[in-house]
């Protein structure tokens, strides 16, 4: 069957089918774009401080300044950044690509192992960690004696006293930074000052040169870092960028950045797309201290969040949250997990905007589609694919299937990667011949060219021969009021093969295992109902918070 696009029928008015690939050349391409034409504008806020996209431009210099001058790093070297969202983060990551060198996003929350396997496996130069992960670093490195260190604590931009009080609670009062000895690191004050005395050469990026290599998960065997070219993420920024612009307000607009910046979906959506805007990103280091974020949405006149599921229901779950100014609000985004309709419904309520369902994957750096931001009500689906990208359901022979039948959700476009960093059979596993890059996402398509994602395929569950969907299980349980979070799996069962098991966090402390069982009955067909119910104070998550269903698989399981 040939590929048909019906989606493009249905795009919202001004959006294009192609994008300008050809605009800008590089990330670095869209950041003088910025600086030209906001120069004086405020870039990033953290903690109350605030630089501009001037300070932004003399710093990430003074940065790429000290990479090179003082480090000796070539084009093409790798430098890992491994910290929450601060000011540093933005400084060191243009930084690192006006040099010419390729960023490598670091999980905070790493072991020691997962450090060093994303070290070596990278053939990091340099490492950039925040004080608080020192002590996880410092082990790692002492074996790794050619990875340049350079430290920074979190209040060292803040300025003078906020920056040392802000460092002196968190080492002394809050006791949340180990002591730690990295011989020969650097802090970051003194790498700027360093980088200052050096020249920045001019250096020009290729589309096809490495921006980031952006490690997944490692869900399957271990993790592997996705190669994306400034071609790929300029791609993808134009991509939403062009989705997005018919509200926008150039130089005017301010996005709140929860997510951590080190993931694709806030590096590429709120950092990228928002920077050709003009606009102000607002960085949140502590999204999981709820009522510290709701007091600084209060008075920040936000009118942008991205976020994934869980955040939205705990925003919508913290006292105070309702007295916050939604006056010029006009666009949320979620992805990185399913939305659920009950927390998209109250969203809707409470703060008068559609919570608009997105879809990607580091993969594809990382939107693929996106819905309409003028639907009136959540609508199921993860929208329609974004300008210059064919998105097609296949069964498991590679056959394009019509609309209407659930096979693998596939993806082309110039926002796929280049494939997994030095791992050429794992990239040949997911990038067929033919280009397309298979998601392991189960999904349909409508006759509109709207997708549903159905599940994953490792995460289906099958009850006596019969496809259970985790997500829809979970949205049928998250309608109860008594429920707060819920999360389904599969565990083995002599007669049915496999059952539904569900976890739940009770938002109810009076909600029982029969009443979800009950309301199971009356909202589902029989194979799809839990067969047993868990109660937990909290459920596994991953550092953007994302219901971890492999972890609560394993015990279960056993």
């Amino acid at each position: 069957m040939s590929l048909e696009r019906p989606w493009l029928a249905h795009y919202p008015k001004g959006v294009p089918a192609q994008i300008d690939l050809d605009e800008f050349a590089s990330i670095n391409d869209v950041f003088d774009f910025a600086l030209q034409k906001y120069r004086d504008n405020t870039a990033f806020i953290n903690m109350g401080k605030a630089i501009s996209y001037g300070d932004l431009d003399r710093l990430s210099r003074d940065f790429a300044g000290y990479l090179l001058g003082e480090l000796k790093l070539k084009k093409g070297d790798r430098v890992a950044i491994m910290m929450p969202n601060c000011l540093q983060y933005p400084i060191a990551l243009f930084g690192v690509l006006r040099a010419g060198l390729t960023v490598v996003n670091t999980n905070p929350m790493y072991t020691p192992r997962e450090l060093k396997h994303q070290l070596t496996d990278s053939g990091a130069s340099a490492l950039l960690v925040m004080d608080n992960f020192g002590h996880v670093a410092q082990d790692v490195l002492a074996e790794m004696p050619g990875v340049r260190a350079i430290t920074t604590g979190l209040g060292d931009m803040l300025g003078f006293p906020k920056g040392a009080i802000v460092n002196f609670v968190l080492k002394h009062v809050k006791k949340i930074v180990p002591d730690y000895a990295i011989p020969g690191a650097v802090r970051f004050r003194d790498a700027l000052t360093l980088g200052r005395m050096h020249a920045l050469p001019e250096i020009r990026n290729a589309p096809e040169d490495l921006a980031f290599l952006q490690y997944t998960g490692g869900t399957t065997g271990v993790s592997k870092g996705a190669m994306l070219t400034h071609r790929n993420m300029v791609a993808n920024m134009q991509q939403a960028a062009s989705w997005v612009s018919a509200n926008i307000r150039l130089g005017d607009e301010k996005i709140v950045t929860a997510l951590p910046l080190y993931h694709i979906f806030a590096l590429t959506a709120n950092c990228l797309v928002f920077i050709k805007f003009g606009a102000q990103n607002l960085l949140i280091t502590n999204p999981r201290d709820m009522p510290g974020f709701v007091k600084e949405l209060k008075h920040s006149g936000f009118t942008a969040i991205t976020g994934v599921n869980t955040l939205f229901n705990g925003l919508l779950h913290t006292p105070g949250f309702e007295q916050v100014d939604f006056s010029r609000l006009h666009l949320t985004l979620g992805g990185g997990m399913a939305v659920q309709r009950a927390v998209a419904d109250k969203w809707k309520q409470v703060t008068g905007v559609t919570l608009a369902e997105a879809y990607g994957l580091t993969e594809t750096s990382p939107a693929v589609c996106i819905n309409p931001l003028d639907l009136r009500e959540y609508n199921g689906s993860i929208g329609l694919p974004v300008p210059s990208t064919d998105v097609c359901i296949k069964d498991d022979d590679g056959k394009v299937l019509p609309a209407g039948e659930i096979g693998e959700l596939c993806v082309k476009g110039p926002q796929v990667m280049k494939g997994y960093w030095q791992r050429p059979e794992e990239t040949a596993k997911v990038i067929d011949a033919d280009g397309w890059l298979h998601t392991g996402d189960m999904a349909r398509m409508d006759a509109q060219g709207y997708f549903y994602i159905v599940d994953r395929k490792k995460d289906m569950i099958l009850v006596s021969g019969f496809n259970v969907y985790p997500n829809e299980v979970e949205d049928v349980i998250a309608m109860m009021p008594g429920v707060l979070e819920v999360a389904a799996i599969g565990v083995p069962d002599e007669k049915s093969g496999e059952a539904v098991k569900v976890f739940i966090v009770k938002k109810d402390p009076a909600l029982t295992a029969d009443a979800v069982k009950a309301f199971c009955r009356e909202n589902m067909t029989g194979y799809k109902q839990p067969k047993y119910v868990e109660f937990r104070s909290e459920l596994p998550k991953s550092n953007v918070g994302k219901i971890l269903r492999k972890e609560l698989r394993e015990p279960a399981a056993g």
